[in-house]
């Protein structure tokens, strides 16, 4: 599974796709009025959806107690609980977030372990399981866990894969090097991986679940998907030390593991109905 280098990558991609440059950016934060409260840090935590609680718990722990978010906690664990987008009685939300984000080493803690926990170990527990072994399948799983969530819903990541295997209905041999067995039939890893991307875009275009259409948000963010088809036509399909992408505005760029400030001018426009039935999954 990804680690070191390769994690580094997979998660700057995303962080391309997010913010519109490789940094991570534990400070950021703000209300984009799409149905989920506040927005904020490196996996863009919601307070309407209960992933920015979970970090403010772990930070707890890490500061033994009482530190400068405990002031919202009882409205957090609210609107946590009841999936409320409401920013009522949240008015320094976001300058709080964004000093502990640009100087508090346990809140990046926080974010880093919530992030992990969530969406990219859930993604690598996919990857797994289908028996994916490139680097670049393994990171579209972690991205579209970031974006569309890890959970059971009709548009988290394990519908995705579902649907997916639904259309492998004959051998299908490639040169990735590594075959999935997948409905008792043979099929190439990037082959499985092409058909993903469409199952994919299919979703982003046409949402499932009710919360996730308002606005045509998703609809807007295909360029995701389309800048790793642009990886697997260059051949990057086993990552090192840089990969080559598409940022977001459709443009050539090379993502290193010491890469610090790419940047494209598209920010982030949609964001992922994802939490609802995680909590189970991570109990």
């Amino acid at each position: 599974m990804l680690c070191n280098c390769a994690k580094t990558l997979a998660l700057e991609i995303t962080n391309v796709y997010e913010n519109g440059d490789t940094k991570f950016h534990y400070e950021y934060c703000e209300d984009l009025k799409d149905g989920r409260g506040f927005t904020a840090g490196i996996a863009g935590f919601c307070s309407g959806t209960g992933d920015a609680w979970e970090v403010v718990q772990v930070y707890h722990k890490l500061t033994g107690g009482k530190d400068d978010m405990s002031q919202f906690d009882e409205i957090m664990e609210k609107y946590a609980e009841s999936g409320d987008d409401s920013t009522s009685g949240l008015s320094n939300y976001c300058s709080v977030w964004n000093k502990l984000g640009t100087s508090d080493a346990k809140f990046r803690k926080a974010q880093e372990t919530i992030r992990d926990q969530l969406y990219f170990r859930p993604a690598m527990a996919q990857a797994k399981i289908l028996g994916l072994k490139t680097s670049i399948a393994q990171a579209q799983l972690y991205d579209t866990a970031i974006e569309h969530g890890a959970g059971d819903d009709q548009d988290g990541l394990a519908a995705l894969i579902k649907r997916t295997n639904a259309k492998v209905t004959a051998d299908v041999k490639g040169t990735s090097g590594n075959t999935l067995t997948v409905n008792g039939r043979k099929i190439d890893e990037i082959a499985w991986l092409n058909l993903f991307f469409d199952v994919r875009i299919d979703d982003l275009e046409n949402p499932r679940e009710k919360d996730n259409q308002g606005g045509n948000y998703w609809a807007q963010t295909t360029y995701r998907v389309k800048s790793f088809k642009y990886a697997v036509e260059q051949s990057q399909i086993k990552w090192t030390k840089s990969v080559k992408i598409l940022d977001n505005d459709g443009k050539p760029m090379t993502v290193t593991c010491s890469t610090s400030s790419s940047k494209s001018k598209r920010k982030r426009t949609a964001m992922r109905q994802r939490y609802q039935s995680q909590e189970q999954q991570s109990a």
